[in-house]
C-alpha cells in the first residue's frame, strides 16, 4: 500500500538542500551541461566574436560573479535595454545562474514607458546599450529607480558614459567558476512585460519549469537539433526569439548567429556566409526578405528550417516561399508571453492544406475553446482559447486580481478567440482583448486610445487593426471630435508622436462624426475594420 509523504519526508534541512542541488534543473544549468557535453562546439557568433560553449559558459560565470559583487542576489531584478548583442546573450544566462530576475525592455519604448517598467518591476539594476543611454537617463529621472547597478553595453565601441560601467569588463575579467546558487524550478527568472487591453503593461513571471517545458515542446515539435545553425535577428527582448529559439539552441548545443536587427541585406548575407540552416521571422520579415533585391543573388541553399509567428502567413506568401526556397520546411508557432510563449504548432506538412491555422497543441500543452462560462464549445464554434500546461507563467507580478482572472478554473485564458476542428486544429479568428499585432509587435488598442483621448477636443476614439501588405496589421484610429471642435489627422499624429513608441502610433487616422455601436453602447470595431479595410490599398 502506497503511503503519501510530506514535502520534507522527515529529512533535515541539510539533506533537503543536498537533494535539491542534486536535482536542480534551472535555465542556468542548461548552458553548463551543454558546455560539459560539447565544450569545443561553436556556440555564438556576434560580429567578430566567435566563442565555443566552454568560452560562453566561462563568460557567463564571470558576468554572474560581477553582478553578485555589485550586490545583486537571487530574487533581485535586472532590467536590460538593448538590441541583440553578445552581451545580451551572456546576461540572459548570468542572471539565470544567480536566480536574478531578468526584465527585458523593448528598446522602442519612450522614457515614460521605460520608467513605468522600472518602477513596477522594482528593478535594482539596469544595463543599457550605449546608443540608448540618453533615453535611459530620461527614464531614470522620471522613475523612482534607486538601483546601484548601472551597466553599459558599448555597441558603438565608444567609452561608457559617465556613471555607467563597461559590461565587457564584467564578462572578460574575474572568476570563471560556476556561482553555485541554488535555483528552484519555480523561482521566477524572467519578468516579461506584455500589453493587454489595459493602458499599462503587465509583468509576466516565468520560471525555469515554465521555460524548460516550453523548450522541450519547441525542440521536439519544431524539429530542432544540436546540428542547427540559426541566425537570431528578431529582438531578444521578445520571448519568441529569446525562448522559442535562442535558449533552445543553447539547450541543444546548436550554433547561434546574433544580429542586431532583421535588416534584409545583412540577414541574407549572414545566411550565405555562416551557412545558416534555421531562421525565425514574423511574416512581415519573410516578406521583406522575398522583396529584397539580394534574395536571388545570395546562396541560401543551406537553409532547411523556417519558422514564423505573431500572425498568420498569407497563403500567397507561403506559396512563394515554397517556390523560391523549395528545400525549407516551415512551422507556424502560436502562443503568448504567458505560455513562455509556445502553445500550438502548425507543422510543415500542413502549411498549405491548413493555411491560416495555428496548428495543434504542442507536446506539453492542452488547448481548448470555451464559452463565457468556461464550458467547452463544439468544434467549429467560436470560443476563447485556453491552455493548461507547465509552460504557463507563475502569474502577473504584483497583480493577484488579474492573475486570478486569467487562470480561473485552472486554465490560462489567452484572451484570443478561436475555432477548433474535430481533429484539434486551432484557428485564431479574433482577439478578445483587441490586441493588434503589427510587424510582430503587440499593441493594445486601449493604450493607444487613452493616449489619443489626452488630445483636447476628442470626444470618442476607436483603435483597431486593418490588414496591411507589409505590417500584416496596421494600427488605425477613428476619432470623433467634440461638438464645435475641428480635429485634423496631422494633429493626432503629432500628439501621439510625443507619447507612444513608433510601432504603437496609428498609421492611419480617420476623423468621423460618430462611431458605430450596438444597442448597449459597445463600439463595433469589427464594423470599423470592414469599413476602413481599404485604407492600405494604395500600398499593395
Amino acid at each position: 500500500m502506497l503511503r503519501l509523504m510530506d514535502d520534507s519526508a522527515g529529512f533535515t534541512p541539510g539533506t533537503e538542500q543536498a537533494v535539491a542541488r542534486a536535482r536542480q534543473h534551472s535555465v542556468g544549468d542548461l548552458l553548463r551541461r551543454t558546455a560539459l557535453r560539447d565544450p569545443d562546439r561553436l556556440a555564438v557568433v556576434s560580429g567578430e566574436r566567435r566563442v565555443t560553449y566552454a568560452q560562453f559558459d566561462a563568460s557567463v560565470n564571470r558576468a554572474a560573479h560581477a553582478l553578485a559583487d555589485r550586490g545583486l542576489v537571487k530574487g533581485d531584478r535586472l532590467a536590460l535595454l538593448s538590441h541583440n548583442s553578445w552581451q545580451y546573450a551572456v546576461l540572459v544566462f548570468a542572471t539565470a545562474k544567480l536566480g536574478v530576475v531578468l526584465v527585458p525592455v523593448n528598446f522602442m519604448l519612450g522614457p515614460d514607458e521605460i520608467a513605468f517598467l522600472l518602477d513596477h518591476s522594482g528593478a535594482t539594476g539596469l544595463v543599457v546599450e550605449d546608443a540608448l543611454v540618453p533615453t535611459a537617463e530620461l527614464a531614470l529621472t522620471a522613475a523612482r529607480f534607486d538601483g546601484h547597478v548601472r551597466g553599459c553595453i558599448r555597441a558603438s565601441g565608444a567609452q561608457a558614459a559617465p556613471g555607467w560601467e563597461d559590461v565587457d569588463a564584467w564578462i572578460d575579467e574575474g572568476d570563471a567558476s560556476d556561482p553555485g546558487v541554488l535555483v528552484a524550478d519555480d523561482d521566477p527568472l524572467r519578468l516579461m512585460y506584455t500589453s493587454g487591453t489595459e493602458s499599462r503593461p503587465k509583468g509576466v513571471m516565468l520560471s525555469s519549469r515554465s521555460l524548460i517545458a516550453q523548450y522541450v515542446s519547441c525542440a521536439l515539435d519544431g524539429g530542432m537539433s544540436g546540428d542547427d545553425v540559426e541566425v537570431h535577428a528578431l529582438p531578444m527582448y521578445h520571448c519568441a526569439q529569446l525562448d522559442c529559439f535562442f535558449s533552445v539552441d543553447v539547450y541543444l548545443g546548436a550554433t547561434s548567429i546574433i544580429l542586431p536587427s532583421p535588416e534584409p541585406t545583412a540577414l541574407l548575407a549572414t545566411i550565405e556566409r555562416e551557412r545558416v540552416t534555421k531562421l525565425f521571422c514574423p511574416p512581415t520579415v519573410w516578406i521583406s526578405l522575398l522583396r529584397s533585391p539580394d534574395f536571388d543573388t545570395r546562396d541560401l541553399s543551406s537553409l532547411r528550417k523556417g519558422y514564423y509567428g505573431a500572425s498568420p502567413m498569407p497563403v500567397e506568401v507561403l506559396r512563394e516561399l515554397q517556390r523560391r526556397l523549395p528545400d525549407v520546411r516551415l512551422w507556424n508557432f502560436y502562443g503568448q508571453t504567458e505560455m513562455s510563449p509556445l502553445a500550438t504548432i502548425l507543422p510543415p506538412q500542413d502549411q498549405l492544406s491548413r493555411a491560416g491555422s495555428a496548428g495543434r497543441a504542442a507536446l506539453n500543452v492542452e488547448t481548448r475553446c470555451v464559452d463565457d462560462d468556461d464550458q467547452i464549445v463544439p468544434p467549429g464554434q467560436v470560443g476563447e482559447i485556453v491552455h493548461r500546461s507547465p509552460h504557463a507563467a507563475l502569474g502577473y507580478y504584483a497583480d493577484e486580481e488579474k492573475t486570478a482572472a486569467a487562470f480561473r478554473g485552472g486554465w490560462f485564458h489567452s484572451g484570443d478567440l478561436g475555432v477548433m476542428t474535430e481533429d484539434g486544429y486551432l484557428s485564431v479568428v479574433d482577439r478578445k482583448k483587441d490586441m493588434i499585432k503589427t510587424g510582430g509587435e503587440n499593441v493594445a488598442s486601449r493604450e493607444v486610445e487613452e493616449a489619443i483621448y489626452l488630445l483636447d477636443g476628442v470626444a470618442e476614439v476607436a483603435v483597431f487593426g486593418i490588414d496591411h501588405p507589409h505590417w500584416i496589421e496596421a494600427v488605425t484610429a477613428v476619432v470623433v471630435p467634440k461638438p464645435g471642435v475641428t480635429i485634423i489627422p496631422d494633429a493626432v499624429h503629432a500628439h501621439v508622436r510625443e507619447r507612444l513608441a513608433g510601432y504603437k502610433r496609428p498609421k492611419y487616422v480617420v476623423v468621423a462624426d460618430s462611431l458605430p455601436k450596438n444597442p448597449s453602447g459597445k463600439i463595433l470595431k469589427r464594423e470599423l475594420r470592414e469599413r476602413h479595410a481599404t485604407l492600405a490599398a494604395d500600398e499593395q
